[in-house]
């Protein structure tokens, strides 16, 4: 959720259906040879030696008016419940975006560690309810619109944490390093990403009876708003109509009154009624912010499923595992062979709205066959890291991850159920439900 926006701007230049349909079309997908790679790395905000405690909000103010005067290369926003992101600048390579966002890292941590505070890499709060910190005509047209779905969407604005990893779309022509290639691929792995990475088993102190509740949350506030468009052999194309009919979370004021939260408005409609004022440029920008599915083409594939990860260098894994398989040609051929059979799972429903989705975040790699395909997808992205220029203490941090969970059928989750004694209360995926 890096695409705060400040202010408004007075609308200029007002948009048709078909100037929508053709900047959609011809932004979403900028094809060429992968050769970029970026990531965003979330995170919850905590006391150090008393986590469950909350951090007020004079000491999170205080926080980020210091860290706005560290030098980093990676922007620093913060999220609605104050938590932390840093989004890497495109990076022509593994090894540089991860040396440059692990720098980063350590100035904040280093600002944080002052004042007793501490980064944790957690897909979801599991102490503390929805409290928000940011007090934004954003955020509170967010709040507003999201409120009609229930209470997911406060927990997901203000509660949850995650790693993204941004890809190249890929080349034009296709094979397996072509853009409708990697579309399909980062839907269908990402279930396996969501699975493998899963790390957010409690909500409020109590199991939620799901390994990823942050996924769950994403998945609670609808189809039009965090979910994806059908795949098909014309991504761009699908994904256009996709955001043309998708609901319009708000109309931006620039007058200082709270933004419109319309109902049940979608863009088309706008563009097609001209009212409560004729959509522009910049509105059609802001409304692809607001759109959350777990693969969102921006030019490149941000994918968004996985939750944020235990320890300091935790994030580079899926980072790296996520590299190789959509980089290295060889990878990505065992990957789309592995992820293939998945796809039946889906029953055709767009994710995370579906029963793959659905299984990944609930019993993650207990189920076998997100297990075996997640052993042979690490696999191969243990042997691709070095032709990437992966060095051997990121490639053991990956084997080190395979070995501990992927070839045990576990999952950062089950560590933290298992401390809370989660191990002696069987099957959890069939436990409580949220």
């Amino acid at each position: 959720m890096s695409d705060a926006v400040s202010g408004c701007t007075r609308p200029r230049t007002t948009v048709t259906e078909a100037e929508v349909e053709a900047l959609v079309h011809g932004i979403c997908f900028k094809t060429g040879p992968p050769r970029r790679l970026g990531v965003e790395v979330e995170w919850l905000v905590h006391e150090l030696r008393a986590p469950r405690l909350p951090v007020s909000p004079e000491r999170l103010e205080a926080l980020y008016s210091a860290l706005r005067t560290v030098p980093l290369t990676s922007p620093l926003t913060v999220e609605p419940g104050g938590q932390l992101e840093l989004s890497s600048l495109p990076a022509t390579s593994l090894m540089e975006c991860i040396g440059t966002v692990a720098a980063d890292l350590d100035a904040v941590r280093a600002v944080l560690r002052e004042d007793g505070l501490a980064l944790v890499g957690l897909g979801h709060d599991p102490w503390h309810a929805p409290r928000r910190f940011l007090r934004q005509p954003r955020y509170d047209a967010m709040e507003a619109c999201l409120d009609r779905t229930g209470p997911a969407g406060r927990f997901m604005m203000c509660t949850s944490a995650s790693v993204q990893v941004c890809l190249d779309a890929g080349y034009e022509e296709p094979g397996p390093l072509g853009h409708v290639r990697r579309w399909w691929l980062a839907h269908q792995l990402g279930a396996v990403l969501l699975a493998a990475f899963a790390n957010s088993p409690l909500a409020c102190g109590r199991p939620t009876g799901w390994r990823s509740t942050r996924q769950l949350r994403w998945t609670g506030i609808g189809t039009g708003r965090a979910g994806g468009p059908p795949l098909d052999a014309d991504p761009r194309g699908t994904w256009t109509r996709h955001v043309l009919d998708a609901p319009v979370m708000c109309v931006r004021r620039d007058d200082g009154a709270p933004w419109d939260v319309p109902e049940g408005l979608t863009f088309r409609d706008w563009t097609r009624n001209r009212a409560p004022r004729p959509p522009t440029r910049e509105d059609l920008d802001y409304h692809l912010t607001t759109l959350f599915p777990p693969v969102r083409p921006r030019g490149h594939l941000e994918l968004r499923m996985i939750d944020a990860q235990p320890g300091d260098d935790g994030w580079m894994v899926p980072l790296a595992v996520t590299a190789a398989l959509f980089d290295d040609p060889e990878a990505t051929e065992t990957a789309y062979r592995a992820v293939k059979p998945l796809a039946e799972r889906t029953l055709g429903r767009p994710a995370p709205h579906n029963p793959l989705y659905r299984d990944a975040a609930r019993d993650a790699l207990t189920d076998p066959e997100l297990r075996e395909a997640a052993v042979t997808c690490f696999t191969a992205a243990l042997a691709a890291l070095p032709r990437l220029g992966a060095t051997a203490a990121v490639t053991d941090a990956v084997a080190a991850f395979v070995e501990r969970f992927v070839l045990r059928g576990r999952c950062p989750a089950d560590d933290l159920l298992d401390l809370r004694g989660g191990a002696s209360r069987g099957p959890y995926g069939r436990e409580t439900h949220s």
